[in-house]
């Protein structure tokens, strides 16, 4: 499989993932679009508001966890890996508890939740099969898996790593890994998900607004939403 370093056209110094989204947290609401992600999970077909409880794993500043809530849902555990993104969310109060740990590992309890939900973090796992495994993990019969992703596409075309500015004004990357597509199919369906549905999210007119310097870009795919199901 091809890795991030084979396409990698910034080459910022890189920090792991704890120590960048500690750094980048007082701005990350600033420089993460609605586009990205939320309006990818517009496009999910599910009854959000029938949800009894979700785990969100890598909540970082709470943003899913506050679409989830203005959805209805009402039970939120939150998970992540950086202190300074949890306080963020928990001034935000959207969830239920947050609990700092790691996605794959997260120690919420087994088998306890309809719906887990993921976005824009598996770009910083290795290897996609533990974090499968826990969502599987956590999900009762017949739940649901949302997960949102960097493209694999827009990563091998742009070369650009997940990445923020520092106080010093250095841009540093934070451990970036590529996914393929069938990566995700066959971790998915190893821990026993059924791939129910998809979207993906183009560069557009919305977005060229934003970044006109993307232009080259239009038409390209930059996030995908994967929906799994467990059977019941």
């Amino acid at each position: 499989m091809p890795s991030f370093a084979d396409f990698d056209r910034r080459n910022y110094r890189t920090v792991d993932v704890p120590t960048g989204y500690d750094g980048w947290a007082a701005t990350y609401e600033q420089t993460v679009m609605d586009e990205m992600d939320l309006a990818l999970l517009d496009r999910v077909r599910l009854g959000w508001s029938e949800v009894r409880r979700t785990a969100d794993l890598g909540c970082g500043t709470g943003r899913t966890g506050a679409w989830l809530r203005s959805r209805g849902v009402t039970h939120i555990d939150g998970v992540d890996l950086s202190a300074g993104m949890l306080a963020r969310a928990r001034t935000r109060g959207a969830h239920t508890t947050l609990t700092q740990g790691d996605v794959r590992d997260s120690g919420l309890a087994s088998g306890a939740y309809a719906l887990v939900i993921s976005s824009l973090i598996d770009e910083h796992l290795p290897d996609l099969t533990p974090f499968y495994a826990e969502a599987r993990r956590l999900a009762v019969p017949g739940a649901t898996f949302v997960l949102v992703s960097y493209h694999p596409q827009f990563m091998m075309v742009t070369g650009m790593p997940t990445h923020y500015t520092a106080e010093s004004g250095e841009p540093l990357a934070i451990s970036t890994h590529l996914h393929l597509f069938s990566e995700h199919v066959t971790a998915g369906v190893a821990a026993g998900w059924q791939l129910t549905q998809a979207a993906e999210a183009l560069v557009d007119d919305a977005w060229l607004a934003a970044k006109p310097k993307w232009a080259e870009l239009r038409g390209h795919p930059f996030t995908m939403a994967l929906v799994w199901t467990l059977p019941r």
